[in-house]
């Protein structure tokens, strides 16, 4: 997670870099076929939606391994249709059509997640990728909560993560919908109402419950199954790293290999979450477009390049991180980081 000791080459050797390393990203897209380009992630989705019916009938048994069983799966397919294929779809990587990018972007962020898409897409496209660990802009600051202490935020704050969401999206005259034309809001309110009436109407329906209380709980339970690792990756790969002031930001490709870091695979986060968000996040950085699967084809040519080139490739495992977090969190989560000073790249 350091600056490459060589120093720095200048702004127009950085964009060649990146452009060199563009055409080589474009040759393997260009030589792969539909089903690696979109495919497999929306193979994945799909089944994500077949496998809901399954989750829900296994609520009606009254045992304890059905009941576990039903929410395990509807806590993988929710995380895998509201991280997975929000964050798919908010980049246009599930299909080249521009019409199904936003039906879809609207489908798993609105109904399936529970919040406004354009608003998504604003701060995680415009401001987060675009400006990647810049202070103020990109840099994950809207997970820093400095009230808490180290433990409540690391293993009981992702719990209240299913109940902020909509509470944001539907609060009082929310900042965000007042900025979007009225027929944008009504429609993200209405079908924000939609998806969250829905899983309750199955959980009742389908499920067989007969207290309103329990069906709600469930709710929170299945929504709840991978909150923490949902919050950890959202913070281990980038908070922590450089930081920069935006009149002193470094040309892009240094930006993203400096602020941005890659944990190791892991089956359940890679289904769930996506390549895209774990194990291949510097590539996605670097060309967010692509599919969680395209990341993973040109992971190795990337970390390849970036070595070649003297270039940061950040990587570090899951529990390494989390012990940084626990020692550090202070400087991390609740002080303002210091500005990185990269002689030569600016």
């Amino acid at each position: 997670m350091e600056p490459a000791r060589s120093a720095p080459p200048g702004d127009g050797a950085a964009e060649a870099l990146l452009r060199e390393l563009e055409r080589q990203v474009q040759a393997v897209v260009r030589a792969s076929s539909w089903w690696e380009r979109h495919g497999v992630d929306c193979a994945i989705l799909a089944l994500s939606l077949l496998a809901l019916p399954a989750g829900f009938l296994c609520l009606r048994f009254h045992n304890i391994l059905a009941f576990a069983t039903g929410i395990t799966v509807l806590g993988v397919c929710h995380y895998t249709l509201t991280v997975k294929g929000s964050h798919l779809a908010t980049h246009s990587a599930l299909t080249e059509s521009k019409r199904w990018s936003k039906v879809l972007m609207i489908f798993f962020l609105e109904v399936c997640t529970a919040f406004p898409a354009e608003f998504a897409k604003f701060n995680h496209v415009n401001m987060h990728h675009a400006y990647t660990n810049v202070l103020g802009l990109g840099d994950s600051s809207t997970w820093k909560v400095p009230l808490l202490n180290r433990y409540v935020y690391m293993f009981l704050g992702p719990l209240l993560i299913p109940i902020i969401t909509p509470l944001v999206a539907l609060g009082p005259a929310p900042e965000h919908l007042r900025k979007e034309e009225l027929k944008t809001a009504l429609r993200a309110l209405g079908l924000i109402c939609l998806g969250l009436y829905s899983q309750y109407w199955l959980f009742m329906n389908v499920s067989g419950f007969k207290n309103p209380s329990s069906a709600l709980a469930c709710m929170l339970l299945a929504r709840s199954l991978l909150a923490h690792p949902y919050l950890h990756v959202n913070i281990f790969q980038h908070i922590g790293l450089p930081m920069f002031s935006l009149d002193k930001k470094p040309r892009r490709i240094h930006m993203m290999t400096l602020g941005v870091l890659n944990l190791p695979r892991q089956p359940v986060l890679d289904w769930a979450f996506g390549h895209s968000l774990i194990s291949c996040h510097v590539e996605h950085h670097l060309f967010p477009w692509l599919s969680d699967h395209m990341c993973l084809k040109v992971k190795p040519l990337v970390s390849k390049f970036l070595h070649d080139k003297q270039l940061p490739y950040n990587e570090d495992s899951y529990l390494a991180r989390f012990q940084l977090f626990l020692n550090r969190y202070e400087e991390f989560m609740v002080q303002v980081p210091p500005i990185t000073e990269l002689v030569g790249v600016q």
